[in-house]
């Protein structure tokens, strides 16, 4: 018999070397949406770009990066 499994999302921030992983807030957000939801709290991520989607370790993961400082 075969079974199917449905992936988690989580999205990741690094935040002074540190990696922050950060819970979907609802599976009706839009990758876009997570980060501006999160932008509240991580006023980084207004500069940020998405990274992904990556599956690993059974999770799909998406990447906040910050452009801060980033030319081009």
């Amino acid at each position: 018999m075969l079974a199917t499994t449905t992936l988690q999302r989580i999205f990741l921030h690094k935040e002074n070397g540190v990696e922050i992983r950060l819970t979907d807030p609802g599976e009706g957000f839009a990758p876009e949406a997570v980060m501006i939801f999160y932008s509240a709290t991580y006023p980084i991520l207004n500069n940020a770009k998405i990274i992904g989607p990556e599956i690993k370790d059974d999770e799909i993961q998406y990447r906040f990066e910050s452009t801060m400082g980033v030319k081009g």
